[in-house]
């Protein structure tokens, strides 16, 4: 049945509707919900953030509080519930200011409390005042900007009410008019906007891979790829390969032997004749330098024959980042460590970052792992049995979850190579995943046991490589984890379920004063991720020269002492 209003009337009430939109004042529900999700939002997470990321995640959780306040205030007035009197929504509002600025800055010096309590367990400088008020503007700023965001899509869906109004009932209208809106919003985000933000995301990051980082010069070995005889071009290899083969970039023989004369405190001139180093191989395939996947990995195996990297002692193949990277300290550590007399092999699979490649292309990181590592355990299978080198797999952050998609559980991985050092696991790894889930009873999820540890450890620090006291049998599983690191720890199920590591006991570096509040708590560490690496090394997802023990746990060589370690952990950590 057609809705009694005129044609003449139709377009008037679109107009005042819009202005009722866009004009109107905010609504005392609204701000209520604001005051309080902004309360909220100042709780402490897993890390310490800058004032204009906390002023983002603030701004935009008021913003929920404000859509929350006022959609309770809309219900209220669309079922026609009794309003309160008159004078005493004229009180309500006298007393909102007031009460805002006492609940906000009694919750600003609370955050800044809460705030330092993190900052200390970590390390990190303190925020002064002067932040925090910069916090708060940003929060206001960002509020206000998606609050326009939000009132132009609810201008939308208002305006197709509006129209549907003139032929079926008003509520069916509005409520058609809102359920089109999200469906228009939707799917402009992920058709237009989203696939043409890829594209141009895509574009910006394959320029960039055509760079080459400060310092790094193409490599004058033959023992590494893109260097001279190499089956790969210099040119090829994307950025981040330039730099992991590049002159420049990882010590050469020279730098080891200097290392082994530091480290057996000799003379370097002894060193040379009576510990003479391996210049290592570094084997890398670029995006560019096959037009597929297992192209690439047949272009990676033929390097490690002509590099002659059979003869080696140890080969390690890495699962990548998005962008190709390769953690140097974890590759320079265990060159350091096997006295050059290694091969490491890795390939790019993306010109992404790893963020963006976890968002939009994880399949990607699991195809390269998986193929990668089959081809070269081929390759190295058929190799006589007293001739092969240690084989070692490596994967850090999404590289992990793309070592971990290679192997089908533990068991399999064990069965398959000599160890494995998987360094900042995402929430998406199966394998870790699986340990953590069928833990043994006791030990937290941060630092879960696994079979009385006799094949897997999981460390938070060095000490925990060490625990338990049981043999500790190879092959073996090393997992670096730190207990504040959100890319472990960000599961959407944070939305609805308080998390096994905020129970007690918790993590070394996880405030007491941290507690789960539903989807609060997800997007708090939503916001952690963006400043993940922020924090000093071995919080947050830094690992730094925690690598070296790794490796030391899984692969020392003989007359390897822990005063070596330790030394190696100066020379890697450094810059730390």
């Amino acid at each position: 049945m057609l809705s009694a209003v005129t044609d003449d009337e139709s377009p008037r009430r679109i107009r005042r509707g819009l202005r009722w939109v866009f004009w109107r004042h905010l609504p005392f529900g609204g701000l209520v919900g604001a005051l309080i999700l902004f309360s909220i939002s100042l709780t402490p997470s897993l890390l310490p953030r800058p004032w204009y990321l906390q002023g983002v995640v603030s701004g935009v959780t008021a913003l929920v509080g404000f859509g929350i306040g006022s959609a309770i205030s809309a219900l209220i007035r669309f079922f026609g519930v009794r309003e309160p009197s008159p004078q005493f929504k004229r009180w309500a509002w006298r007393l909102l200011l007031p009460a805002s600025l006492l609940i906000g800055g009694v919750f600003l010096y609370l955050g800044a409390q809460w705030d330092k309590v993190v900052r200390d367990l970590m390390g990190s400088p303190q925020q002064t005042v002067l932040e925090w008020g910069y916090m708060v503007i940003a929060a206001l700023v960002f509020g206000y900007l998606f609050l326009v965001i939000s009132r132009l899509f609810r201008a939308l869906g208002l305006g197709i009410g509006l129209l549907l109004d003139l032929v079926m009932p008003r509520r069916i209208a509005m409520i058609s008019g809102a359920g089109l809106a999200v469906f228009l919003f939707v799917g402009f985000l992920s058709g237009f906007v989203f696939d043409n933000m890829v594209y141009l995301v895509n574009g910006f990051f394959s320029v960039v891979n055509e760079g080459t980082s400060e310092g790094i010069n193409e490599p004058t070995s033959t023992l590494r790829s893109g260097g001279p005889a190499s089956l790969i071009s210099w040119d090829s290899l994307g950025v981040k390969g330039r730099d992991f083969t590049g002159t420049g970039g990882g010590p050469t023989m020279t730098d080891i032997i200097v290392f082994n004369a530091l480290l057996r405190s000799r003379p370097i001139e002894d060193a040379f004749t009576r510990e003479p180093a391996t210049e290592p191989i570094r084997v890398y395939v670029g995006l560019e330098s096959a037009g597929s996947v297992e192209e690439q990995v047949a272009l990676a195996v033929a390097e490690l024959d002509r590099t002659e990297a059979w003869d080696r002692s140890v080969i390690m193949i890495a699962t990548t980042t998005g962008t190709g990277w390769i953690n140097e300290k974890v590759a320079a550590s265990l060159e350091y460590m096997h006295n050059g007399d290694t091969a490491i092999v890795g390939l790019q699979y993306s010109y992404l970052p790893s963020w963006i490649s976890f968002v939009l292309d994880r399949k990607k990181a699991a195809s390269a792992g998986r193929t990668l590592v089959n081809g070269v355990h081929e390759w190295w299978s058929q190799l006589p049995e007293d001739h092969r080198p240690l084989l070692l797999v490596y994967g850090e952050s999404l590289g992990s979850y793309g070592t971990e998609r290679a192997f089908d559980d533990v068991k399999d991985l064990l069965n398959k190579v000599d160890g494995a050092l998987l360094v900042g696991p995402t929430f998406v790894n199966p394998i870790h995943n699986d340990i953590t889930e069928n833990r043994d009873e006791g030990s937290p999820e941060w630092r879960a046991v696994y079979l009385n540890g006799q094949e897997v450890r999981v460390a938070v620090v060095p000490d925990d490589l060490s625990q338990p006291t049981s043999p500790w049998l190879s092959p073996g599983i090393v997992y670096l984890s730190n207990s504040s690191d959100p890319i472990t720890y960000s599961n959407p199920a944070l939305v609805y379920s308080p998390p096994d590591w905020l129970g007690d006991p918790r993590g070394p570096d996880v405030t007491p004063d941290m507690m789960w509040l539903p989807l609060i708590t997800f997007w708090q560490m939503a916001g952690d991720l963006a400043f993940s690496t922020g924090v000093p090394a071995g919080h947050g997802h830094k690992y730094g020269a925690n690598v070296v023990d790794g490796w030391a746990a899984l692969s020392a060589p003989e007359r390897w002492t822990d005063a070596d370690t330790q030394r190696l952990r100066d020379v890697i950590g450094h810059d730390e």
